[in-house]
């Protein structure tokens, strides 16, 4: 007699807590990397196979990769799209552009005390922007015209809250090439995909002459990224909306490998996963996913292996990855990354999760 599957998935289910506490930890802060390091691919690598980790470089993951294996990665590049300035009161304030409706019409988040309708914001070059309406925690400006040309000039990258590096003009150039993945082509995110931060032009050379296919989805990934779940009860939580396009080749290239799926980073798994028939065939289109992954989850893509970094407590990232190898094995990689002082978040470390 086969077993009742219905049964079965009620029990995993059941064994599973949806409580925001436990995917709290406990962190160092001196184990938050304020920058990266000068060699990409000397960073640390944690290969996670289940409750067995290997302590490696990154340059290593070469290593771990046959041929036939496809590797995609998220070509997204990241605007410069924080401006700094005041309000018209005098009050020092700062935007980030998220969403462009036209010329001068744009969504931003807003860091100022007590921003109400009407409030009028100074900026270098004779910028300047009024208050038109809220949006959700984010607010709909005017401009008195395109900021969009003069990102290069008065723009700085939108680094998240956690790393404290100032941004002068001294330091603008290297602080763009830092945040940035070296395959970095399709404009309009405001957060990195930084689990690509480890990746070189040579390194990459050196994993398509060992007959692995590389290719290149986009997801543009929001500042929503960096905020934590608030709700005690994750399946409470309202996912942020994220653009993607999974071109015709890259499709073809996924669908008819001959070996593994390696992706790098939780936006490429999102963007794959939101694209996937339930036969695991990825669709090539353009569009926008909320898809909020947590366990249990049963993944469509078929993906074997995720490269990742470390990710924030309470955070949606931390629940996909846990989805995606267990939360067992999550919770106890983090203990070995901590006790073995490696660098977290966007500037750090990076993991190999093997499926």
């Amino acid at each position: 007699m086969l077993p009742d599957m219905s049964e079965k998935t009620e029990k995993k289910v059941s064994e599973v807590s949806f409580q925001l506490s436990d995917y709290d930890y406990d962190l160092p802060k001196e184990l938050i990397a304020q920058e990266p390091l000068k060699d990409r691919s000397g960073s640390k690598l944690m290969v996670v196979d289940g409750l067995n980790v290997q302590h490696k470089r990154f340059s290593d993951i070469v290593d771990f990769f046959e041929p036939g294996d496809v590797l995609v990665l998220n070509e997204a590049k990241v605007d410069p799209c924080r401006l700094r300035g005041h309000k018209s009161s005098g009050a020092k304030a700062s935007f980030i552009l998220s969403k462009r409706f036209d010329t001068k019409l744009y969504e931003v988040q807003i860091t100022c005390n007590r921003v109400r309708l009407g409030d009028e914001f100074v900026f270098p070059e004779g910028l300047t922007a009024v208050v038109a309406e809220r949006s959700g925690m984010n607010f709909i400006v005017e401009f008195n015209k395109d900021p969009q040309p003069l990102l290069p000039e008065i723009g700085e990258m939108p680094l998240p809250p956690y790393i404290r590096v100032p941004q002068t003009i001294d330091n603008r150039d290297l602080v763009r090439s830092q945040y940035q993945t070296v395959y970095a082509k399709t404009p309009g995110s405001i957060a990195a995909p930084t689990a690509g931060f480890h990746f070189t032009p040579e390194l990459l050379q050196k994993i398509e002459s060992k007959g692995v296919g590389v290719c290149m989805i986009t997801l543009h990934v929001g500042y929503g990224t960096f905020l934590p779940v608030k709700e005690s009860d994750i399946r409470d939580h309202k996912m942020h909306s994220e653009e993607f396009e999974i071109s015709e080749s890259s499709a073809s290239i996924i669908n008819n490998r001959r070996g593994r799926l390696i992706l790098v980073g939780t936006t490429t798994l999102r963007a794959l996963e939101s694209a996937s028939s339930e036969m695991g065939i990825i669709r090539a289109m353009r569009g926008s996913t909320d898809i909020f992954i947590y366990p249990p989850y049963d993944f469509k893509c078929r993906a074997d292996m995720l490269i990742t970094n470390f990710h924030l407590p309470k955070s949606t990232l931390l629940m996909l990855v846990s989805a995606f190898a267990s939360k067992e094995v999550i919770d106890n990689a983090y203990r070995e990354a901590i006790r073995n002082k490696y660098r977290f978040y966007s500037f750090g470390d990076a993991m190999l999760l093997m499926r």
